[in-house]
């Protein structure tokens, strides 16, 4: 167990902080509240902070390569401008489900956006994982997640990590980059009820898989044949998504959420839903941007 000095970036109390996401031209970190109309910018040199409102709920954002983020919200996927504040819809992958929402998405080494879908009380296994194209073409990939979260890429892009939160499972398939296809889908990590769900993930330069375990107080570093290399303790109970990022790529950035605890518990964590940051030994991955 590491407990490794943490930095507050942001002493938010989000109900569901989510989507880290480091802009590296920038300075700057990106992130949204799951269950609020809002992503938001803090830039890492000055502190400023910046909000942006969505049309819908907002569950993840990329960053875009011609500017601006790629957002998943729960009527369809946005295009955001950062400058004007403005969003466009490109497109719906689910039409006339309103019981569905997004969940967490990332983006492929060829620029392709990756996304899930679930059933807003996560009660039942209708959930989708699809692969957007640059053009906005979209491949339904997968259905039958529960709740479909911390989508990530080995560095040689020949693994792709997925987790259901549902089932406490991360799995891990064989990827092809070309083709953008799964297969030989496996358990890559069961986890234990006392160590919480698995929720956002991202890898390290080599090869680890970093997850989020709301539930645990806890991230923890895994790594490739499945075995735990480390733990890192927080001062909150729901870790909810990780990047890496700063000029050297060993900040690791941590979103948490407030909601689900109890008011015992959110005088105990002042700190619940605000954003974090630990400084580790291996560096991360620059997250890719989507081509479209």
């Amino acid at each position: 167990m590491n407990n490794a000095p943490f930095e507050v970036i942001a002493n938010d109390t989000a109900l569901t902080g989510e989507s880290p996401q480091y802009a590296p031209a920038e300075n700057a970190l990106y992130w949204l509240d799951g269950r609020r109309q809002a992503v938001y910018r803090i830039d890492l040199a000055s502190g400023k902070r910046q909000t942006y409102e969505t049309p819908s709920k907002v569950n993840a954002i990329v960053q875009r390569g011609s500017g601006g983020l790629i957002a998943a919200m729960k009527d369809g996927v946005y295009a955001l401008d950062m400058t004007s504040g403005a969003s466009s819809l490109l497109l719906v992958t689910e039409p006339g489900r309103d019981e569905q929402r997004a969940n967490d998405g990332k983006v492929d080494q060829r620029g392709r956006f990756w996304y899930g879908t679930m059933e807003d009380d996560a009660k039942a296994p209708s959930g989708n994982l699809y692969r957007i194209e640059a053009d906005h073409a979209f491949t339904l990939i997968e259905g039958g997640w529960t709740v479909p979260n911390g989508p990530a890429w080995s560095p040689d892009a020949r693994r792709f990590y997925c987790a259901d939160s549902g089932t406490r499972t991360i799995f891990v398939y064989d990827f092809d980059l070309d083709s953008g296809s799964l297969s030989n889908k496996r358990p890559f990590v069961q986890l234990d009820p006392k160590d919480g769900v698995p929720d956002g993930a991202t890898c390290d330069v080599e090869g680890y898989l970093w997850s989020a375990h709301p539930g645990s107080f806890c991230v923890v570093r895994y790594a490739p044949d499945g075995s735990e290399a480390a733990r890192i303790r927080l001062p909150v109970k729901r870790p909810t998504s990780v990047t890496f990022g700063g000029p050297d790529l060993r900040t690791l950035y941590i979103t948490t959420a407030s909601r689900g605890l109890s008011e015992a518990e959110l005088a105990e964590q002042p700190l619940a839903g605000a954003v974090l940051s630990v400084r580790v030994d291996v560096p991360g991955l620059v997250e890719p941007v989507y081509a479209g």
